[in-house]
């Protein structure tokens, strides 16, 4: 294997000048075009390695030999193993040993500005069309200065975690990405990071919802939610490495908060499909949530919903005197959700 593998968490940074595996630009940024390409960067965070500081964004991802985008945040890849203990013998001592050594999933956030290969990589885990994927973390400073690069291979996703939507933020809101690698090595790298356009950002505020037969126009806020992809592992050859297999996928409830003087739709269906039991397939619905670029002019992303069935309806608890309207919380199963990312210009 080239290079060394990793044993902890988070040290992306500090190894020295070589082979990068990923496309890079190739000038040098200087550092007001990096901040403008990369939003919200954070404070520097000191390496681990080095003692030197890094900007906390300064990450990309590439997929398959080509860079895909600069990432917000990003965790994982680490190579570990699990201190097997022997009985104790004779002389009293527990003996210890290393198991199989396994490799930690990937976490990261990431923007809607990113190659479609990474929101095309989501969308087939979500309609169980899994596709492993090989590619590279690269890290650099706060100068885009590549430092180091996490090769991953046969990674399979694991996680998608779409923001909360809330009609009153203004803060930005980013999508979560965990996968899960056979793989994992640590290389020497150098050259420049390839920031790219500047990354689309959606605000928590900008977005729509639209449910059959429901009334949406109110609807101000709806939770986080997380969609899960299991994978099993089983130890292959002579070398301890795992080979990993995908499972079930599992879609969440949706919990929808929306004006109490919109929600007779809400309730006629509450009343029909919990109290009254007429809940067969044929009284699900079926719906989807938009997001809209900040400037309001571009339809960023679609979840489709499908096989929507409600089973709360709660008044939520008012504070005495307030002046906001009254609102109810809605929670719906779903069955199956679909994943589209196609930005398009609002006409």
């Amino acid at each position: 294997m080239e290079g060394d593998s990793t044993t902890s968490r988070r040290k992306f940074l500090g190894t020295a000048a070589g082979a990068t595996g990923v496309a890079l630009a190739a000038a040098a940024w200087k550092p007001a075009q990096a901040a403008a390409a990369i939003p919200d960067q954070g404070p520097r965070q000191p390496s681990p390695i080095s003692g030197r500081s890094f900007v906390s964004g300064s990450f990309s991802l590439a997929i398959e030999g080509t860079n895909v985008g600069v990432l917000k945040s990003v965790d994982g890849g680490g190579a570990t193993a699990d201190v097997i203990t022997e009985t104790v013998g004779e002389d009293r001592y527990a003996y210890k040993h290393l198991g199989s050594v396994k490799y930690e999933e990937f976490s990261m956030q990431l923007g809607f500005g990113m190659n479609k290969a990474v929101y095309d990589w989501i969308a087939a885990s979500w309609t169980r069309s899994f596709t492993r994927k090989n590619g590279a973390v690269v890290a650099a400073d706060f100068k885009l200065d590549v430092k180091s690069e996490r090769r991953f291979t046969n990674a399979l996703v694991t996680e998608t975690g779409i923001p909360a939507c809330d009609g009153s933020s203004k803060e930005a809101g980013y999508l979560s990405l965990s996968f899960a690698p056979e793989q994992t090595q640590d290389v020497k790298a150098s050259g420049t990071l390839s920031v790219g356009k500047q990354q689309k950002l959606w605000l928590a505020s900008n977005f729509k919802l639209e449910i059959d037969g429901l009334d949406c126009t109110k609807v101000n806020k709806i939770d986080a939610f997380t969609v899960k992809q299991s994978v099993v592992t089983s130890e292959i050859g002579p070398g301890r490495d795992y080979e990993r297999e995908p499972a079930k996928i599992e879609f969440p409830n949706l919990a929808i908060t929306f004006a109490e003087v919109s929600a007779q739709s809400w309730v006629d269906w509450h009343k029909s499909f919990v109290i009254q039991g007429n809940n067969g397939s044929g009284q699900e619905k079926q719906g989807r949530l938009l997001f809209f670029s900040a400037n309001l002019q571009e339809q960023l992303l679609e979840i489709k919903f499908f096989g929507l069935g409600i089973f709360k309806l709660d008044a939520e608890a008012g504070e005495p005197n307030a002046t906001a309207p009254a609102r109810m919380t809605a929670e719906l199963y779903c069955e199956r959700m679909e994943f589209k990312y196609m930005p398009s210009v609002i006409t």
